[in-house]
């Protein structure tokens, strides 16, 4: 009696579009950061600077440039995210529906570590709730950037996040959120190490 194999395709997680806006976007910021962290530490806003030797640039005009490199880069990337998450249906499919209940229901279930993570396609709740923040939290960034960049072109924007000065601070406060998910993330790479190898291969 004859047997034969069944051969299936193995479910792609993630599209190569995703993985290369990912991995660009993931050197964006770390261009973005770093050089940022510079530019903060010649005209401070608290009293303490970051360590020279975590930032990027050297002096404030190289730190300046690899920003706005760093910036080009993070914009035309974002856009093409969400352009391409709208087209294919990838953002209604994976982002929605939200549910406060279920949210918080696995956000327990993360405290205690017992949040399932056997179907990657799948984003629960928290996860859900973090990648549309980071989202915003990337507008935000890109808006305040933009007043702090061009305060007179942009003096619409400045006047809506309430001048020059407080746009800084939204710029710092808004680069530390993204700074903490980004460690947060790394820490769930870590404790789940399928989800690197899914967004390095697709499956």
């Amino acid at each position: 009696m004859e047997s034969s194999t069944l051969q299936t395709t193995p479910t792609v997680v993630h599209p190569l579009w995703l993985r290369l806006c990912h991995w660009l976007n993931a050197l964006a910021m770390l261009i973005m950061v770093t050089s940022g962290w510079r530019i903060y530490n010649a005209s401070p806003l608290f009293d303490f600077q970051f360590a020279n030797a975590l930032t990027l640039g050297g002096w404030l005009g190289g730190a300046l440039q690899w920003h706005f490199a760093g910036m080009w880069l993070f914009a035309v990337n974002g856009l093409v995210y969400l352009l391409c998450n709208i087209a294919t249906g990838r953002f209604r499919q994976k982002y929605w529906p939200l549910s406060f209940g279920e949210l918080l229901r696995d956000a327990l279930a993360a405290l205690r570590g017992k949040l399932a993570h056997a179907d990657l396609s799948h984003y629960n709740m928290v996860q859900k709730a973090a990648y549309l923040f980071v989202i915003a939290d990337s507008l935000l960034l890109v808006i305040s950037g933009l007043v702090i960049w061009k305060s007179v072109q942009f003096s619409l924007l400045r006047l809506l996040l309430g001048g020059y000065d407080n746009a800084r601070f939204i710029h710092f406060y808004a680069m530390s959120a993204m700074v903490g998910f980004v460690v947060i993330h790394l820490v769930m790479v870590a404790l789940v190490p399928r989800t690197l190898l899914a967004m390095l291969r697709g499956r």
